[in-house]
């Protein structure tokens, strides 16, 4: 990918507040999410430039007691400054050509293997994304086998939610998401602050 279209950019990254103050203090990192049904595969996950979306991340959560691996009780951010490196920008035409040419051998594989393909389902939003995080992990691995520079996080953009009025093309939920697999990317953590300079009280 052309270097010059990576960047510095702001990510926050909803948790419980337990862990967002260890981080601040330095006694702990953020780890990469390792889920088959991540949206961009396997990585530390931020919104980009969007702190309270990631606290009604966190808030959701807190709110379904059901969802495996985090554990949250008290949403809190954590804010990054994250050098996005060599990055699989899903912005970019060439980087969306390289995941549609990794679908296509990751099938054939897959019918070769007589093993079915993942699937995303988890209604309109598709918030279960197995068949996309199968593709970019695909890719990942393909390039690894083939000697080729690795990508150092993966960034795309997500229409979701529902129109913000009738007929509208812009929806409530839509947000650039990063996943950052190179964990030297993040070049530092903050606490997220408000316009006169103090700690964000989401609530």
């Amino acid at each position: 990918m052309n270097p010059a279209s990576t960047s510095f950019v702001l990510g926050y990254h909803g948790c419980d507040l337990s862990l967002a103050e260890r981080v601040f203090a330095g006694k702990k990192k953020l780890e990469s999410s390792l889920n088959e049904y991540d949206w961009l595969g396997n990585g530390v996950y931020f919104w980009e430039h969007n702190a309270r979306r990631a606290y009604d991340f966190a808030c959701q959560v807190r709110d379904r007691p059901h969802h495996r691996g985090q554990r949250i009780k008290r949403p809190a951010v954590v804010g990054a400054v994250i050098d996005l490196g060599n990055c699989l920008n899903l912005l970019d035409t060439r980087a969306i050509e390289m995941v549609r040419e990794a679908h296509g051998d990751l099938v054939a594989l897959l019918k070769e293997a007589e093993e079915p393909a993942p699937t995303n389902s988890g209604g309109k939003d598709r918030l279960s994304r197995r068949l996309d995080c199968a593709v970019i992990e695909f890719l990942h691995q393909a390039r690894d086998f083939q000697r080729e520079e690795a990508f150092d996080s993966v960034r795309a953009v997500y229409t979701e939610g529902e129109e913000i009025y009738e007929n509208a093309g812009f929806y409530a939920k839509s947000h650039i998401q990063l996943c950052v697999r190179a964990t030297a990317c993040i070049k530092g953590y903050f606490r997220p602050l408000d316009d006169e300079g103090r700690p964000i009280s989401f609530t």
